[in-house]
């Protein structure tokens, strides 16, 4: 997580005043609920929450865990400094400190998980648009990257608007998953504290309480979040490899938008490079990267331990923030994407009509040539294309095997481009609606 791919918003969740700001609503709201059940005097929750306006001092904490070693203890220390020693003797009542810690993380993650779905929402507007931009816009569509059949670059938006809008439904599933909260107490068994007490937290702090929690929230919530975080940002590479690809100069059918005054290369002044895109497929590599140790934070020894931990502090800022960054980035890319239809019909006509094979391998069959037969005679026309330059519609018309089941304006027929985009409207309800 470094400022060169991080967004202000995203990193203000992950602020150690962010932080000790929820650990406070959480120590304050179990007071009021413990208060309101009469476990401890009302004075003394009302109290703390005398301090709901307090900047709390980061470096002083940093300064109480460096004697305590235990940075739960560093806080409630530092709150009773604001509040009072006595005050705030009943703070953490029955508590543990998984009950703050993962409560927190969980807090910090829902309003991460809020950021990228807005993050995918804008992304998706972006797709949309650029799909209904080009919808019969043709080009060659490609296998194994060999050249197959024409699409449309509409259909290339579209199918990458469908991949985002299922990485919005996880995403939101996934925000479900991770929103609960745990105040449950040593061991998870509530022999210290109301469950009550819980609820109330968890109402006032947007979660649901978790069903059953030992000290700590079970992982395999978080295994999925992050998992998730992990699929959007395969997303993400796919289409900036599609992207990449685009703009090799062999091809040239998109491009980044190059700004006024942009320098592609301090060596050579020509060079126009996809660095943007370059850079999304690194990225994707970084959010991916937490997936497997967030899988094995699942296994926990016994009712805790804090193997966890240090994973957690590490991936759950740095995910997020470069998830969000590569979403936000990626949105731009598609928004001022240059496209150039001439040079994707250029590129569909390079092998002068091979593309048209299987139209062709179909009629014959349709006419009553057997499959293997007419899979010889297309094939042996077609490689004459490629190995020697010739024109394919012009080699089936002289070749009198071909000839003698298809006359010529069926084979004229065979090369009309717009037999391939006529189901496009279909597609595009599918992935649109009507």
């Amino acid at each position: 997580m470094i400022p060169r791919y991080s967004r202000p918003e995203m990193v203000q969740i992950w602020e150690p005043a962010t932080k000790f700001r929820i650990w406070y609503e959480i120590e304050a709201h179990a007071c009021q609920a413990m208060a309101d059940l009469g476990t401890i005097p009302r004075e003394n929750a009302d109290a703390v929450w005398k301090a709901k306006d307090v900047e709390f001092d980061v470096a002083r904490i940093d300064e109480i865990e460096a004697v305590t070693r235990h940075d739960v203890i560093a806080f409630l220390t530092h709150l009773a400094e604001h509040v009072g020693a006595d005050e705030a003797r009943f703070v953490h009542q029955g508590m543990t400190s998984s009950d703050v810690l993962d409560t927190c993380f969980n807090v910090q993650l829902v309003r991460a998980a809020d950021i990228l779905i807005a993050d995918i929402e804008e992304l998706l507007a972006a797709l949309r648009r650029r799909a209904m931009e080009h919808k019969f816009t043709v080009r060659i569509g490609r296998s194994h990257g060999i050249h197959a059949e024409p699409t449309t670059m509409g259909l290339t938006f579209a199918r990458f608007y469908a991949e985002m809008d299922r990485n919005l439904a996880r995403m939101r599933t996934a925000r479900q998953e991770i929103a609960t909260g745990a105040i449950s107490g040593a061991v998870g068994t509530f022999a210290n504290i109301d469950p009550r007490v819980e609820e109330h937290v968890c109402a006032e702090l947007g979660l649901t309480p978790e069903p059953i929690s030992t000290q700590v929230i079970p992982r395999d919530r978080h295994a999925a979040f992050f998992a998730t975080l992990g699929v959007v940002a395969s997303s993400v590479e796919n289409v900036a490899t599609e992207i990449r690809h685009m703009q090799r100069t062999e091809v040239l059918e998109a491009e980044e938008f190059f700004n006024p005054g942009q320098k592609g290369s301090s060596a050579m002044p020509h060079k126009r490079n996809p660095v943007l895109t370059e850079n999304l497929t690194g990225l994707a590599r970084l959010v991916r990267m937490a997936v497997v140790p967030a899988m094995e934070n699942v296994t926990l020894w016994h009712e805790r331990d804090i193997s966890h931990s240090s994973v957690e502090r590490n991936i759950g800022p740095d995910t997020t923030v470069t998830l969000d960054f590569a979403l936000a980035r990626l949105a731009g890319v598609i928004d001022k994407l240059v496209i150039y239809p001439d040079h994707m019909l250029q590129n569909m006509h390079k092998f002068r009509g091979l593309v048209m094979s299987q139209r062709v391998l179909l009629a014959l069959t349709q006419a009553g040539v057997s499959r293997e037969d007419a899979y010889k005679l297309v094939q042996r026309n077609a490689m004459r294309v490629w190995e020697e330059g010739k024109d394919f519609k012009t080699e089936l018309l002289a070749d009198d095997d071909v000839r003698a089941a298809l006359s010529e304006a069926e084979i004229e027929e065979k090369f009309d481009l717009d037999y391939h985009t006529k189901h496009v409207d279909t597609i595009f309800s599918r992935v649109f609606g009507e």
